[in-house]
């Protein structure tokens, strides 16, 4: 194999370059070579075993040598000028000089006449007609001339002895038309071949899609005319291996089995994968990228009886499905997030007729035992008592109820900012007030430190101590009596970063990614300790991010958490798209920096609660 591999790399080499670009005429240029450097090379081997037998040759046996081997000179004008014409010329001309030299020189006229009938078919290959009526005129000239010598005798050539006189001319003339069929025979199967070309062009035109010849083993043999036009790429970079080596690496074995089960089978097999492309043009064409693609193969039409001489090829159509992939994906995408916001909207549904519930039960329960002579105590200190209870019940209802609609106004886009120039450290205390009755009751220790001097800040007010009270009852709430809640202030140079931390339960690894959703509560079920809709802190999230401001979590089972919220000084200096949903990042609990013991000199520190 390598050896019938590197004469074919050798005859390749010897064409000339003009002809290499088509095919068919390359095909015509390499098998002229191979055949009369076949033949002149075989002569020139079978020199020597004509000089052992029968000794040192006369004068017409050296000319006949030398008209054998002039066909080398003919490949040589072929691969220097690309005519294949005048090299068919030269060898015509040296089949009628070998004939016109035995005859001349006393050899039998029948091997002449051998040479004359071969000089006709020569001029088949080149598909010309007039080489070939040529070639017969010129050996019929020869025979002739050769038989007026003999019967004049001039020279004794053996054409007009006997019977030759009646199969020269004959025999010339047959083999001249045979090679005119042949030629013609030729020409109408190339015109057909070509028509069918045209006809398969026009459609490879019409289609979007890229049609791929290739062998069982993926090996591409032809790519339609719209490569570039379809991925970018020039059909040459993807003929061979080149299709192969394009489509992605966990494609591939998808790949082989489709094609390889289409070549076993009758069935057209379908498979869909990723093939890199270029999107530009020119310089744009540098960075590749992936494209969905859709591959239809099945097997040629091949004959029975060649199915088990030669591998089956396949035909495989590429149809580009990427737009198609990305709309399924979106599809996939609005879908997880419907069942998503369906899941959360049960959670809501769940928590939310928890927590109205049971406040609910108490106002109705309480007002009825007040509203009624017989059930209603006559101390003053017990109404007084289950008044407070309804109060306290109405208001937890309230809480629920404004943050259900807080949440709703940010998510629609209804919240309006109004800044305005403010101190936050007032802020700070008048929040730390409002929730420092619950911190009491709770036993939760409440601790404030921010510097002395610190610039006053331009962003909502009420949006601010929304985010303080949220932050802060969340503390309070998940921090066990004898805890503590720190909140801190602190500037971070275009920023100020506000921190709430507690020494409360922590969260869970898992829970930290939900952090922020709505209506999700860590370790949430319907039997919780801990009374709220989970929306706190997605409302501080969402008015966050309406500052442009980010948040940051760092949490850990039974160690706290500490929330950092980062604000900018100024939020009326943010572009629009730097506002939205406030960006969340989860860590785990670095330090207990809480602890008011660890707090700079600078800071101003004060027990609340």
């Amino acid at each position: 194999m390598s050896f019938a591999f590197s004469i074919e790399k050798q005859i390749a080499s010897l064409v000339h370059p003009s002809v290499l670009p088509r095919q068919a005429e390359r095909l015509r240029h390499e098998t002229f070579i191979l055949r009369r450097l076949a033949s002149s090379v075989t002569v020139m081997c079978l020199a020597p075993l004509f000089l052992a037998i029968y000794g040192a040759p006369v004068v017409w046996h050296a000319l006949v040598f030398v008209w054998c081997i002039v066909p080398i000179g003919a490949v040589l004008f072929l691969s220097r000028s690309g005519d294949l014409l005048l090299a068919q010329a030269i060898c015509i001309v040296s089949f009628v000089g070998a004939a016109t030299t035995i005859a001349a020189g006393g050899g039998p006229w029948e091997a002449a006449l051998v040479w004359l009938v071969l000089a006709p078919f020569e001029g088949v290959l080149s598909q010309n007609f007039r080489l070939v009526l040529s070639a017969g005129v010129l050996s019929a000239l020869a025979a002739l001339g050769l038989t007026i010598a003999d019967r004049n005798g001039i020279i004794h050539t053996g054409f007009a002895t006997g019977h030759a006189p009646l199969l020269v001319l004959p025999a010339i003339i047959y083999a001249t038309l045979a090679a005119h069929g042949l030629v013609s025979f030729q020409i109408g199967r190339e015109k057909s071949a070509r028509l069918r070309t045209d006809h398969y062009r026009a459609v490879y035109d019409t289609l979007d899609d890229l049609i791929i010849h290739q062998d069982r083993n993926g090996v591409a043999e032809f790519i339609s005319p719209n490569c570039l036009a379809f991925c970018g790429l020039p059909a040459a970079d993807l003929m061979g291996r080149g299709l192969f080596e394009h489509i992605h690496v966990a494609d591939r074995p998808a790949f082989l089995k489709a094609i390889s089960d289409a070549a076993a089978g009758p069935h057209t097999i379908a498979a869909t994968l990723r093939l890199r492309a270029l999107t530009g043009q020119g310089k744009a064409a540098q960075e590749p990228s992936f494209r969905w693609v859709e591959l239809r193969a099945r097997r040629f039409a091949v004959d029975s009886e060649e199915t088990n001489a030669r591998p089956d090829r396949v035909v495989s159509i590429l149809r580009d499905i990427t737009q198609f992939k990305q709309r399924e994906q979106a599809y996939e995408t609005a879908r997880a997030t419907a069942e998503e916001a369906n899941a959360w909207k049960d959670k809501f549904l769940a928590n939310v007729s928890h927590e109205l519930r049971t406040p609910l039960n108490a106002i109705i329960g309480f007002s009825e035992i007040l509203a009624d002579q017989d059930l209603s105590p006559q101390e003053t200190a017990k109404q007084r008592e289950y008044a407070a209870i309804i109060q306290k019940s109405g208001q937890h209802l309230l809480a629920v109820v404004n943050s259900i609609l807080d949440m709703s106004k940010i998510q629609s886009g209804a919240f309006d900012l109004r800044p305005e120039p403010f101190a936050l450290p007032p802020l700070i205390d008048l929040s730390c007030d409002m929730v420092k009755l619950k911190a009491t009751e709770g036993g939760v220790e409440l601790v404030r430190a921010y510097p002395e001097k610190i610039d006053d800040i331009v962003g909502d007010k009420r949006a601010y101590k929304q985010i303080l009270l949220n932050l802060l009852s969340n503390a309070i709430k998940f921090t066990p009596r004898g805890g503590r809640v720190t909140v801190k202030l602190r500037p971070d140079g275009n920023h100020i970063v506000v921190s709430v931390a507690d020494t409360g339960i922590g969260i869970a690894p898992n829970d930290l990614v939900n952090l922020g959703c709505p209506f999700f509560q860590a370790g949430a079920s319907y039997d919780r300790p801990y009374e709220g809709t989970g929306l706190g802190l997605s409302v501080v999230r969402g008015l966050v991010g309406l500052h442009g401001g980010t948040i940051a979590i760092e949490s850990e089972l039974n160690q706290g958490t500490c929330v950092s919220v980062r604000l900018p000084l100024d939020c009326r200096r943010l572009p629009a798209s730097k506002t939205g949903t406030a960006k969340i990042e989860t860590l785990p609990r670095r330090s207990r920096s809480d602890d008011p013991r660890l707090f700079s000199n600078e800071m101003m520190v004060k027990k609340i609660a």
